[in-house]
């Protein structure tokens, strides 16, 4: 594949003609047709140039490359901090061997960042991923040779983009220490939807029906964010495909405006010109941000510090657990059985308030006993709502054989978000290990 999963998945990504991935029905429409097929000889195939001539097969080209690239820059809300600091900014970037190399680097340079260095062994494609065992930016482990080189640069800020460009991991430079920090995808999502709507409330650009779109798992830091400038916060699944389809509904039902959208696993989208998650405007958006913050004397860091301050210290997390064939599949079946019917009073030493269960699409008031719809399409999830911000979710994973549970804490220190995290995960370790 293009993306950050390993060559044996071979798998792809197939997209409706709105640009959003595909959701139902058309996404089990074709999977039927493609159980149709009893032999490959079957399958009706086209020579190439007959396929040109009919006009069934384009090669994207330039005309494409342009459009897609002016729309990227036509998201831009501060062009002045970019012609102030723009080309001071030192800028570390690696496309990890795959496909953001050209259009991260060419539309940092059209908008003034002039100090990108690409780490060059990492600059070219390469199939194998030769220099990283697993190339995905959520893995701190693909950032070593971009460490080395921004330590050498004194960089300000590091990016790296996966495979297919669709995910974007981040370093940020703590001014005060000299040391480089993480952006997990929340953190980073979250200061982007910080910086976005901070400039659109500034320059009047905020409507009433205004929305920011997050994911199920994505961190609660989004909902408070979204409060703070008066936008409707949504929840879908996970999937950036149902980011993209309520964009779709939107522009249908003539509702809500996007503002914003992200998910906890390092993906985000910038206006609407594109439906999936995309790792050359979010790599744009950042760098925009650090020229701005710059012109306050604010480092990026600096800035999702007083994020902390202002909003609450959140942390979110997530734990897999790999339980392959056809055991493994029981054993999945059986955690989330027991997440159902066995919920605890307590999770991390939070009550638990709410139970979501997207199988049956129902929420569960565990106080008064009521229910209410989900409103969201079936899906295998558990969701437990604590009080205090607490929360815990279990999913099975849609594209790998393994459990996935995601939790996280609202403290008001970030020492009591660290007690409250370990905590929490303790909590889950214990329930699991207690499933016979």
């Amino acid at each position: 594949t293009a993306s950050h999963n390993p060559p044996e998945y071979n798998g792809y990504k197939v997209y409706w003609q709105d640009g959003a991935q595909f959701t139902p029905p058309h996404d089990t429409g074709v999977a039927e047709c493609v159980a149709a097929v009893k032999k490959l000889s079957d399958v009706k195939t086209i020579d190439l140039k007959k396929a040109v001539e009919k006009g069934l097969y384009e090669e994207i080209g330039k005309a494409v490359d342009d459009a897609y690239i002016n729309n990227v820059k036509a998201q831009v809300l501060s062009s002045e901090a970019i012609k102030k600091e723009g080309d001071k900014i030192k800028i570390v970037y690696t496309p990890l061997h795959g496909t953001g190399n050209i259009p991260v680097r060419r539309v940092l340079d059209e908008l003034g960042f002039k100090n990108v260095y690409v780490v060059k062994e990492q600059e070219l494609p390469d199939s194998e991923f030769s220099t990283v065992s697993y190339p995905n930016p959520e893995d701190e482990a693909v950032f070593e040779l971009a460490l080395k080189l921004a330590k050498k640069e004194d960089a300000d800020l590091m990016l790296a983009t996966d495979p297919d460009a669709d995910r974007l991991g981040v370093y940020v430079k703590d001014t005060k220490s000299g040391e480089y920090k993480v952006l997990t995808g929340n953190m980073s999502g979250s200061l982007l939807c910080e910086y976005i709507l901070a400039r659109r409330k500034e320059q009047g650009l905020i409507p009433e029906n205004a929305e920011v779109v997050k994911s199920i798992v994505t961190t609660k830091l989004a909902d408070a964010v979204a409060k703070n400038y008066g936008c409707r916060l949504v929840e879908v699944l996970t999937g950036f495909k149902w980011i993209g389809r309520h964009i779709l509904e939107n522009e249908e039902n003539k509702k809500g405006s996007y503002m914003f959208g992200f998910e906890e696993s390092y993906g985000c989208l910038i206006g609407t010109y594109a439906r999936d998650k995309d790792a050359i405007s979010a790599s744009a958006a950042l760098c925009e941000a650090a020229a701005y913050y710059k012109t306050k004397g604010k480092s990026l860091w600096d800035v999702m510090l007083d994020m902390y301050e202002h909003y609450g210290y959140y942390k979110d997390c997530v734990e897999s657990l790999s339980l392959s064939g056809i055991e493994g599949r029981k054993k999945i079946d059986g955690i989330m059985q027991d997440f159902r019917e066995n919920v605890p009073d307590e999770m991390g030493s939070a009550k638990v308030n709410f139970v979501r269960d997207y199988k049956k699409g129902i929420i569960t008031n565990r106080l008064t006993k009521d229910t209410m719809s989900s409103n969201l399409p079936k899906s295998d999830v558990v969701y437990y709502d604590c009080e205090d911000g607490t929360w815990v979710c279990a999913r099975p994973s849609g594209t790998e054989p393994k459990i996935k549970f995601y939790f996280g804490v609202k403290a008001g220190t970030y020492e009591d978000m660290l007690e409250r995290a370990e905590k929490l995960k303790k909590d889950i370790e214990l329930k699991i290990s207690n499933i016979k």
